[in-house]
């Protein structure tokens, strides 16, 4: 039977690596589009829809430092809270020059989804600092984060706002802010922030869930339609993080995996890449083109005939454009946003399943929960239980989506926001609102 036969018989969604805007809107606009979606094929009060459609508070601060020369510059750094109503906020914190506060809205609100499909007791949070983190020296950098934990130190805590790593941060700047913070509260806390390094409170395996929970639901997926992952040829843009941890588990699974890439182009061999001889960027920067036999570019890459495609590096790059080049029979989107809204619906007409980045690549959030769990219980877990609970959480994930897909004639995408929102309605529903 084919992916599409299969599908139609059976019918009656940013680890965050890059930028999430879509097409023309803004990361924003888009949050709110993909809200109004769901909500079309759900019988849910209209006035909650319309109070997801906001923040419930957004931070705006001036953070000045003094730089190494002895000159102060002044940042502006943002917190945005959208929905607490299942939990504390949860969400990262990016140092971009282009961090911006409707950026940080939009990306919060997914965060919220995020939550929800992955059934946490989380709500959605996203903040930053417009800086190029470049710019800065590790001691530059320090002093900026120190003095950012000090202007949000009343927004933020374990039980109501918890920060984790993103863009142009890392687990040396949660370690930062979380003894910035524990010192202006006279008591460590290691649960204020998540994706720590393991020695103060963090989690083993957190920086890998989230290319560990893109593999799993590979697999998850192909058992969907009927393939073997050993029969299985996957081609993985992106070999940061994500890609290189979904490539590597992938290929030891039995998949066959046939091009990976960095910035500068991809390695590929139809016959199959050992991935664990290839150093992921993390390991050694570009390096992917400088191990390869034959390397061909990016684009191409997107374009190849295999059975999943995975783009784990940047935003928007399957658009309008290469859409109908896109000659695979499943996406599974390690990056946050990779697909534009107008592809998406030309991948849909082609019958060519995509899953979406809020199931997807939500093993980040969810071993940011084990963690949080193990700062507020002071009880480490081994590596072995962080990836065997992921495994059981995401399965739970995708048994969820996988029910809505089957039960209502719509996407992949389009079932993970239904989950989210069903699960967010019932909430407020239940807690009402405040008079």
């Amino acid at each position: 039977m084919t992916m599409a036969s299969k599908a139609d018989t059976t019918r009656d969604e940013s680890g965050d690596e890059a930028e999430s805007s879509i097409e023309s809107e803004s990361a924003l606009e888009t949050a709110r589009r993909q809200l109004y979606q769901a909500a079309d094929h759900l019988d849910i009060d209209p006035n909650v829809v319309e109070r997801l459609k906001h923040p419930k508070k957004v931070h705006e601060v001036t953070i000045p430092i003094e730089r190494d020369d002895g000159t102060v510059e002044v940042f502006t750094g943002y917190r945005a809270q959208h929905d607490s109503v299942r939990g504390p906020y949860k969400g990262g914190l990016r140092y971009h020059p282009h961090v911006t506060r409707d950026e940080c809205v939009g990306l919060g609100m997914w965060m919220t989804w995020k939550c929800a499909v992955m059934d946490l007791p989380f709500g959605g949070a996203k903040g930053g600092i417009a800086v190029n983190p470049k710019d800065l020296s590790s001691d530059e950098k320090e002093r900026l984060t120190r003095r950012f934990a000090q202007e949000l130190r009343d927004a933020i805590g374990p039980n109501q706002d918890i920060p984790a790593p993103d863009m142009g941060t890392d687990p040396q700047t949660m370690a930062w802010l979380m003894d910035a913070y524990s010192m202006q509260e006279g008591e460590t806390t290691p649960g204020v922030v998540t994706g720590k390094p393991p020695i103060v409170g963090g989690s083993k395996g957190r920086e890998e869930a989230p290319g560990r929970s893109v593999a799993i639901i590979t697999q998850l997926v192909c058992e969907y339609y009927d393939r073997e992952l050993t029969d299985t040829t996957v081609a993985v843009q992106g070999y940061g993080s994500v890609g290189a941890n979904a490539a590597r588990l992938l290929d030891e699974w039995g998949a066959t995996v046939v091009a990976i890439s960095d910035v500068n182009g991809a390695m590929y061999d139809p016959e199959g890449i050992d991935t664990a001889s290839v150093p992921s960027h993390d390991e050694e920067p570009e390096a992917v083109t400088t191990y390869a036999d034959t390397v061909i570019s990016n684009d191409e890459l997107l374009t190849l005939d295999v059975d999943v495609l995975i783009p784990a590096a940047l935003g928007n790059v399957i658009t309008e454009e290469n859409a109908e080049a896109i000659a695979t029979d499943i996406v599974v989107e390690g990056a946050n946003g990779p697909t534009t809204s107008t592809a998406d619906s030309i991948l849909a007409e082609r019958d060519i399943a995509v899953i979406p980045d809020i199931l997807a690549n939500a093993g980040g959030v969810t071993v940011s929960y084990f963690e949080w769990l193990q700062d507020i219980n002071r009880r480490s877990w081994s590596l072995e239980r962080v990836n065997d609970e992921l495994e059981t959480e995401m399965q739970a994930a995708w048994q969820a989506v996988q029910t809505e897909f089957e039960h209502r004639d719509v996407t992949w995408r389009d079932a993970a926001y239904i989950v989210a929102l069903t699960r967010i309605a019932e909430a407020h529903e239940a807690r009402g609102l405040w008079p």
